[in-house]
């Protein structure tokens, strides 16, 4: 029973690019100074009774560098979408002119660039908990499998394999985070 073990490091692997495309999402909403679209993907407005994200409620441009537009297609959800913005937390303050909302992009401080790179490196240290978290559920399912009768040869193959896999995320999640700490430093 036990000869015949085989860890899923598909899964593994697929949970752990999942750990890791979430951190670039995270990352996607910090503000950099420069205008991005996708700082706007985590802001939900309250519309038709149910929590929508914004970019279901208009259009996101970015037509300069320190200016992001929503073209909101329903006028009645101009007003929400707007609140929705300004209650975000991003430190943007919108102009309303008919159903175009503009966010103009203030300069970054260095004061506050050194909190982005804090809250960063906070994403960062979250995204490598769930990837140790993910290397302890297959390191269980080897002891599982000892304790069936797995051979002491294959336990020692199986927890390198999980153990490499480990190393690679960890090491992504680190350069991913040095270049968005460099992104923010940027002047």
């Amino acid at each position: 029973m036990a000869d015949d073990f085989e860890l899923d490091t598909e899964d593994l692997t697929r949970r752990m690019d999942g750990a890791i495309n979430a951190l670039r999402t995270e990352f996607a909403s910090l503000r950099t100074g420069r205008a991005s679209g996708s700082m706007l993907e985590p802001i939900q407005v309250d519309a038709y009774g149910q929590m929508t994200p914004i970019n279901q409620l208009g259009t996101v441009n970015v037509p300069e560098p320190r200016m992001v537009t929503v073209n909101v297609w329903d006028k009645a959800m101009v007003n929400k979408v707007e609140k929705a913005i300004r209650e975000s937390g991003l430190g943007i303050n919108p102009q309303t002119n008919g159903t175009i909302i503009m966010l103009p992009i203030p300069e970054l401080n260095e004061q506050r660039r050194k909190e982005l790179t804090k809250v960063a490196a906070g994403y960062a240290e979250h995204a490598r908990v769930a990837v140790r978290n993910l290397r302890r559920d297959g390191m269980d399912q080897i002891k599982k499998a000892k304790g069936d009768g797995l051979s002491e040869d294959d336990v020692k193959f199986w927890e390198a394999e999980v153990q490499d896999m480990t190393d690679k995320y960890i090491k992504l999640v680190d350069q991913t985070l040095e270049g968005k700490q460099a992104e923010i430093m940027q002047v």
